[in-house]
């Protein structure tokens, strides 16, 4: 009992894997994902500051590392099924905050339950680093669909995944991080020579269009 409980369970983030059920090349458990969640973050709340935003890098980095340790009690859910619906989603937050808000309430002293409570539940909101922790989630999971697509798995789902994540991205275009990734990082990803390249680059084409 008590905050060794949480320290313990950090490892147990290591033996949770992305995706489940599905074959891939390359296996991405959530303690990963969280680590280049944030150094993503990092980068692109470094274009904001560098464009003249106020980053509030404490709340930046302790939503991006703290954004899926609820995926402990519930473990992963693939994309496209809990964003079906908003409703849907919306479900998937509230079971994640209350199974989180009982985890804290019995492991934690009192004295931390407030800050931890903050620090666990959902980091996605309407500031500006709620927003970055969006994109750099979205990122993070572009990178996995596009790393199964360049081995060329032959799984549509991904195909899907990627299509869905450069979605979400793109309802971010206001911010300059945003601008950066489309038009400085995602040429070079798509300049690499692999199989499928021209149906990457040609449904990665199709979505930007329809978000200018």
């Amino acid at each position: 009992m008590g905050v060794h409980t949480y320290f313990k369970s950090l490892s147990d983030l290591e033996h949770l894997y992305r995706l489940p059920g599905k074959f891939k090349f390359q296996s991405h458990t959530v303690a990963a994902h969280s680590f280049k969640v944030t150094k993503i973050a990092q980068f692109l709340g470094t274009v904001e500051e560098m464009n003249g935003k106020n980053v509030n890098w404490r709340s930046l980095y302790e939503k991006a590392l703290n954004h899926d340790y609820a995926e402990l009690f519930t473990g992963d859910i693939k994309t496209p099924v809990k964003y079906a619906t908003v409703e849907l989603k919306e479900l998937f937050s509230q079971v994640e905050e209350q199974m989180a808000r009982k985890f804290i309430e019995a492991e934690f002293p009192e004295e931390f339950h407030d800050a931890y409570l903050n620090r666990f539940k959902e980091g996605k909101d309407n500031t500006l680093e709620g927003r970055i922790l969006s994109v750099a989630d979205k990122i993070d999971l572009l990178y996995e669909a596009y790393g199964e697509i360049l081995k060329r798995n032959p799984d549509p789902l991904f195909f899907e995944i990627y299509e869905e994540a450069l979605n979400t991205i793109l309802k971010f275009q206001e911010l300059h991080s945003v601008k950066y990734f489309i038009h400085h990082i995602m040429p070079d990803m798509l300049a690499e020579k692999f199989m499928p390249h021209s149906e990457l680059r040609d449904l990665t084409e199709r979505i930007i269009s329809r978000h200018e």
